[in-house]
């Protein structure tokens, strides 16, 4: 739920530029973008933070309550999908348990996981 609240408080800070229309469908493919480009370490969280804001002053004012309700659903699935799958793996024998994996919802300040694969 943290994550819901983090990026909606993201998108409160309101301007006109060029406007975007909004749709359930649209919402969930740009967080899916975003919450790919930060698995894959292609955007830090910061950049990632920037990219919603940007977004959301993209968005026009007739729609922007119902892309925020929109945001909230899709950000509620994800986290709930997260969960599901961090709580399924504790069903497989032999795979450790993800105990830190509450403890990381704080922001760091990496730069994503550009790690190179081994």
């Amino acid at each position: 739920m943290k994550v819901v609240t983090g990026l909606l408080d993201c998108v409160q800070g309101r301007s006109m530029n060029q406007e975007i229309s909004i749709s359930y469908r649209a919402v969930k493919s740009k967080i899916y973008k975003l919450i790919d480009a930060l698995v894959e370490g292609e955007k830090s969280e910061a950049e990632v933070q920037e990219s919603i804001r940007r977004w959301w002053k993209l968005v026009r004012p007739d729609d922007r309550k119902v892309a925020e309700k929109y945001l909230a659903m899709v950000l509620t699935k994800s986290n709930a999908s997260l969960l599901a799958i961090r709580d399924g793996v504790h069903t497989f024998d032999g795979l450790r348990s993800f105990e830190g994996f509450e403890h990381a919802q704080e922001p760091d300040s990496r730069m994503g996981n550009r790690i190179p694969a081994a």
